[in-house]
């Protein structure tokens, strides 16, 4: 989005070096891709605390001065109208409208011990996005983003620390410590799952019995297609996933879908 007339925060970065501390060198290097799936184009979105509150799929925009909240982040934090201050710049969108802002908010975000006051613009629109963080708030932090790195770096109490798209390093602990003690319920291939109870989950097709089943003219796939179907269809007969049944009056043609890995 763009916008005129933002209010600016206060760069934390200029005050630090006017009292002369030390000011870490900021980088990046190969290592910090670990943990990334590359190549890619994903913008960069993080886990910030927001607000006194974990606030999840937050976007880095640097490209950008506009500090925006999102419908979802607003009801979350059960913010009201009288909450907000009087903001009638009007903003355009990604996709080129013009969105009137309900109103300003100004919330603080901790990465650490570090605290930034943001000046959010709240918007009532969808968005994949709970709130953008842009350039503003990066400048105060005295913090380097890399989209390429999944990263945000910056430094605080004399080392840089860093935010990364990843979970949050207490959560990433609680979550590997939850999967080791109920190792035991995974299933590592698909074709180990021999059996569910139907009384767990059950899927069923939402079909109108009202609506005359039809089948479909059948199609001749190359000889690679209907050798991975057949392959498929024999390790879960063998599974127990799937047994044969028929339908005279349905029947679909198989499609055949290539993995990421190729497959």
């Amino acid at each position: 989005m763009s916008l005129a007339r933002l209010p600016v925060e206060a760069n934390d970065r200029e005050s630090k070096r006017a009292k002369g501390m030390t000011i870490p060198l900021i980088g990046f290097s190969d290592e910090d891709k670990l943990g990334t799936l590359q190549p890619h184009d994903n913008a960069l979105v993080v886990t910030l605390r927001i607000g006194g509150y974990d606030v999840k799929r937050v976007l880095v925009d640097q490209g950008s001065a506009v500090k925006v909240m999102y419908p979802d982040l607003y009801k979350g934090l059960k913010l009201k109208p009288k909450d907000l201050t009087a903001y009638d710049s009007p903003l355009v969108s990604f996709e080129g409208k013009t969105v009137i802002p309900k109103g300003l908010i100004r919330l603080p975000i901790q990465t650490g011990s570090d605290i930034v006051e943001v000046d959010f613009i709240v918007v009532d629109s969808y968005s994949p996005y709970t709130a953008i963080v842009a350039r503003p708030w990066l400048h105060a932090l005295g913090a380097v983003s890399s989209t390429l790195h999944q990263k945000v770096k910056y430094p605080s109490e004399g080392r840089v620390k860093e935010i990364g798209s990843e979970l949050l390093p207490q959560e990433k602990e609680t979550l590997i410590d939850f999967l080791r003690q109920n190792v035991d319920v995974f299933a590592w291939d698909t074709y180990e799952t021999l059996v569910v109870d139907p009384n767990f989950i059950c899927h069923h097709l939402n079909v109108s019995p009202a609506v005359t089943l039809k089948k479909q003219p059948p199609r001749r796939p190359s000889k690679e297609h209907a050798d991975a179907v057949r392959e498929e269809v024999m390790k879960l007969k063998k599974a127990g996933a799937i047994k044969e049944v028929f339908y005279p009056e349905w029947l679909a043609n198989t499609v055949v879908v290539k993995k990421k890995n190729g497959k």
